[in-house]
């Protein structure tokens, strides 16, 4: 079998959701099934580290497709002629973009649908994209993989699909996210707050992240709390608003919120699991990614009730109400508090964090992959 493959989002030293699942699925099936060819098309020169076997043919297809006019023609026009060039018998896609004018076989990936229930949250032509091509490719797709039950439920419900074409196949966490020893705790707290503790947050900077709730829950906290405990924030800027801008240059404790920008997975690990916990409140969210890598780090949760965390989380978190910073407030006070508690959670993250590995995801992905042969 030939089969081509969307890898845009594989971008060296910048992969995030996306392009994780993209990277660690890929990895995995690419190696496990050398009686396939395998093609991969990239929008920009790519990084050899992306070309996991030999049975890969990595393509340049231009233009760049950064663009909701780009998108278009990349996905429209290049991917078409590519597919038929290599006379393809079946496209995946893990970024939920497909071509809708071939007759190659599609399996396309949706990772959320936040651009349906948050529309404002988007530029105006990102927005207008989404909301106009997301549709059609959903039906235009021979079968269609997402990462959770609540986005498979999502799918089916706003798009009248039939649950039998969907599949669910959950994230996993790099391996490299895992406890580390109490003597480099205290060398990262040392290096990133002066040796205070923290909160950690991981992600890019998006409104749906809820960076606004989580500023006043920290304002809350603050106010309440005997320590000068700080607030770490990793992710890059892209969607920073000024909606997002204005709550926190109002803040009475913004010197106690650190941004350290993009860093390496490395530094997030060692970030993550010297941290007090994770504070994770999106309002929308196909999985969370994060929630999982800080099971493995042995860090405790702070995450959202409401769309997917809560089917992540399981027990191993504090689940809390996102658009109370009243609520996050207090589930932070708890942690920091009560010791018993914060153990409790990092011992059920541990558990929890087993039910979510890319050896599965990959294997499960290959079974979906399969039904289209």
């Amino acid at each position: 079998m030939r089969i081509a493959i969307n890898t845009r989002l594989l971008l060296k030293g910048r992969l995030e959701g996306i392009g994780w699942f993209t990277y660690e699925n890929l990895k995995r099936i690419t190696q496990a099934h050398p009686e396939h060819e395998f093609y991969f098309f990239f929008d920009r020169p790519y990084s050899k580290d992306f070309i996991f076997s030999d049975n890969i043919t990595p393509l340049v297809l231009y233009p760049q497709a950064r663009h909701p006019l780009l998108y278009y023609i990349w996905f429209q026009y290049s991917v078409k002629w590519a597919l038929k060039k290599i006379k393809a018998d079946l496209f995946v896609s893990t970024d939920g973009y497909i071509s809708l004018n071939t007759d190659v076989k599609t399996l396309n990936v949706f990772h959320d649908l936040n651009f349906e229930h948050y529309p404002k949250d988007l530029p105006r032509m990102e927005r207008w994209y989404y909301r106009t091509f997301f549709p059609k490719y959903a039906r235009k797709a021979n079968h269609i993989v997402t990462v959770s039950e609540f986005s498979k439920q999502d799918i089916v419900k706003l798009y009248n699909i039939s649950p039998d074409k969907v599949d669910v196949v959950y994230n996993g966490a790099n391996d490299i996210y895992s406890p580390i020893d109490e003597s480099v705790k205290k060398e990262i707290r040392s290096k990133v707050t002066g040796g205070h503790p923290y909160f950690f947050f991981i992600g890019s900077l998006h409104p749906r992240k809820n960076l606004i709730n989580l500023f006043n829950a920290f304002e809350i906290y603050r106010l309440s709390s005997k320590k000068s405990t700080k607030l770490v924030i990793t992710g890059a800027r892209k969607w920073w608003t000024k909606d997002i801008e204005t709550v926190y240059r109002e803040m009475k404790y913004k010197d106690d919120i650190i941004f350290t920008g993009r860093l390496s997975i490395t530094e997030i690990r060692d970030i993550m699991a010297s941290s007090l916990s994770l504070t994770y409140v999106s309002y929308f969210e196909g999985f969370g990614i994060p929630i999982v890598e800080a099971f493995r780090c042995g860090t405790a949760v702070i995450t959202s009730n409401v769309t997917s965390m809560p089917e992540i989380a399981g027990d191993a978190a504090l689940t809390i109400d996102p658009f109370n910073p009243q609520a996050i407030a207090q589930a932070m006070m708890l942690i920091e508090q009560n010791t018993e508690l914060r153990e409790l959670l990092i011992n059920k993250g541990f558990t929890r964090a087993k039910q979510f590995t890319w050896d599965k995801s990959a294997e499960k992905l290959w079974n979906s992959i399969e039904k289209l042969f």
